[in-house]
């Protein structure tokens, strides 16, 4: 492993946090540290929002007026991990 020495300033009670995690896993701050950086890059896309992609499918929105009603989504939505899973909401033309 190459170690490479960098210095943080961090607030008092981050520190004491820090000591404290290390210390109920038997580790130092650093290997507290390299854990905690792995985990926040498996769950945050630090590159940011696609707003290509996000533009793109507001376009298509409009263009089409085509979307799944809100409330059926929320149902779907509210149905996961449950025994009664329901199928997605087909999406539909928009009245507006």
């Amino acid at each position: 492993m190459n170690i490479v020495r960098r210095t943080v300033e961090i607030d008092a009670s981050t520190d004491a946090r820090l000591t404290e995690m290390a210390a109920e896993r038997g580790q130092d701050v650093a290997a507290v540290l390299a854990e905690a950086v792995a985990l926040l890059d498996s769950v945050v896309d630090l590159a940011g929002p696609d707003f290509a992609e996000d533009r793109r499918r507001l376009d298509e929105f409009l263009n089409s007026r085509t979307a799944a009603p809100l409330n059926s989504v929320k149902v779907w939505v509210a149905s996961w991990d449950t025994d009664e899973e329901t199928a997605p909401s087909i999406p539909r033309q928009d009245s507006e």
